[in-house]
């Protein structure tokens, strides 16, 4: 069996990556949750990586059906070459396009298939892929024909928690929830991204971050992205780490709600007010 150890760009906790091992070897999705920006979507792509797989992504929107996956039959194409007379249109075989469900079912090699936040799509849309996921295959009426997994794909299933899954369906799936980074965790994250950082900058940086994401009016907390984001424009910008300590340069960055800069802006005057008093206190 093929053991997940991680990636030297992708910092994973044990219980992660023994999930991802599980589920592997029971031939079972994992069924990724967090907050968004938790790197549920890389995780997919890190598993590719390290086992040095294929990777087949399927995103989903409000309006994909579970069809989708599977395969898709062309008929406008069909009536259009009926019509025209310039092709065989009893060949309906080459009227089935694969989708991406039906090609990691039909690559010769085990692949990595990642359904990119399942919960998007109509509450229905699990269930409809019970029969698929369990049995690794579906049936093509259209051409008489069965398309079964040659080897059961790694299959990674994330979720921003917008709509609960249904029992059925998560009974068929190992479970992870990402919980969000410690600072020490999130120190080898940032180490990742920028291996030379200034030690200063980002402890200042980091002690910033947290601060922001105790508040817990924020209709939109910064994620994990967004504190790589800042943290380059920072070094792009020549911040030093002693500005950090006054003022949070460059805000937009982490926030992208009006409302929740103006929280911190306002709690950040009181707060820089405060040390600032104490710091006075301190000298006399």
């Amino acid at each position: 069996m093929d053991y997940f150890k991680g990636t030297e760009d992708y910092v994973i906790s044990k219980e992660l990556r023994d999930n991802v091992n599980v589920s592997i070897a029971l031939g079972r999705p994992l069924i990724v949750k967090g907050e968004p920006g938790t790197g549920k979507t890389l995780l997919a792509h890190a598993i590719a990586k390290g086992l040095e797989k294929k990777f087949h992504i399927w995103n989903i929107k409000s309006t994909t059906k579970a069809q989708d996956g599977l395969y898709l039959y062309d008929t406008v194409q069909r009536l259009n070459d009926a019509r025209f007379g310039d092709h065989d249109v009893a060949d309906i075989k080459q009227y089935i396009k694969l989708g991406k469900l039906g090609e990691a079912f039909n690559a010769d090699e085990q692949v990595v298939l990642l359904i990119d936040e399942i919960d998007k799509a109509d509450i229905e849309f699990p269930n409809d892929l019970l029969n698929e996921l369990d049995e690794m295959s579906f049936y093509i009426p259209e051409t008489k024909e069965t398309i079964k997994a040659k080897t059961r794909p790694i299959v990674i299933i994330t979720s921003n928690s917008e709509k609960e899954l249904p029992d059925p369906f998560l009974r068929r799936c190992v479970f992870h929830y990402i919980e969000f980074p410690e600072q020490q965790l999130m120190e080898e994250i940032v180490h990742v991204h920028f291996p030379d950082i200034e030690k200063k900058l980002l402890r200042e940086a980091l002690k910033k971050f947290y601060w922001i994401r105790e508040f817990d009016m924020l209709r939109k907390k910064p994620s994990t992205s967004e504190l790589i984001d800042w943290l380059q424009a920072l070094v792009i910008g020549g911040i030093p780490a002693k500005t950090i300590e006054n003022e949070i340069p460059f805000l937009g960055t982490l926030l992208k709600k009006k409302e929740d800069i103006e929280v911190v802006e306002k709690s950040g005057k009181s707060h820089y007010a405060y040390n600032s008093s104490m710091r006075t206190r301190d000298v006399y």
